[in-house]
């Protein structure tokens, strides 16, 4: 008579418990190694603190601020910006950079934007653009604020670049993390326009925020 075995409930719990600690010990070691490989990059990131880029209005430019109608202004401006990577070891790819000009709070020019680069350990680079305006509708107070900086001896304009940027140590690369940069471009104005273009050459650091 051959031998019939039958395994009991307890034998057949005992043997899922043995599966339930392999999986254990799967979902543990998959959690250490993830770990250690997070930590490694946050150490590494620690120590190498990358700085954010530096800007620098070089130059900038009115060549036409007047308006064509009613409330509507027509704007060009030319403007050269000095970029730095004040980074040793940490390089910086700039994604969708674009720059727009602005007036007491007023977008006075559309976006344009910069090509892509990419920009290596404390490098430097020229970004120059110009910016234009054709019957921009700004506000009614537009002309009296002018006015008022006739009367005063100055214009202010902000230059703006808004964008993404990624950083690179060794073959590794970061996702993308917003950047905004604000520039100051003061401008001597009398009380009647020049007939040439308002400039203003300076090394005015920009404030930027990442």
């Amino acid at each position: 008579m051959s031998q019939v075995s039958i395994k009991s409930p307890k034998h057949c719990a005992k043997q899922g418990l043995n599966v339930d600690k392999l999986y254990k010990k799967l979902f543990f070691a998959f959690s250490g190694i993830l770990t250690t490989l997070l930590l490694l990059i946050l150490m590494i990131w620690i120590i190498l603190r990358p700085a954010k880029p530096e800007f620098t209005l070089k130059e900038a430019a009115i060549y036409q601020l007047s308006l064509s109608g009613p409330n509507l202004l027509n704007s060009s401006i030319q403007l050269t910006l000095l970029s730095k990577n004040p980074n040793q070891k940490v390089s910086i790819y700039y994604d969708e950079l674009q720059v727009y000009a602005a007036y007491k709070g007023q977008q006075i020019t559309v976006d344009t934007f910069f090509p892509s680069f990419y920009q290596g350990h404390q490098d430097r680079n020229l970004l120059t653009a110009s910016l234009v305006g054709a019957g921009l509708p700004v506000a009614s107070s537009f002309n009296y604020e002018v006015g008022r900086d006739k009367t005063a001896g100055k214009l202010v304009l902000n230059l703006k670049v808004n964008g993404r940027i990624r950083w690179k140590v060794g073959t590794w690369v970061s996702g993308r993390y917003r950047i905004n940069v604000n520039c100051l471009a003061v401008m001597a104005l009398g009380p009647t326009l020049p007939t040439g273009p308002l400039s203003s050459r300076q090394g005015t650091v920009c404030s930027t925020t990442v």
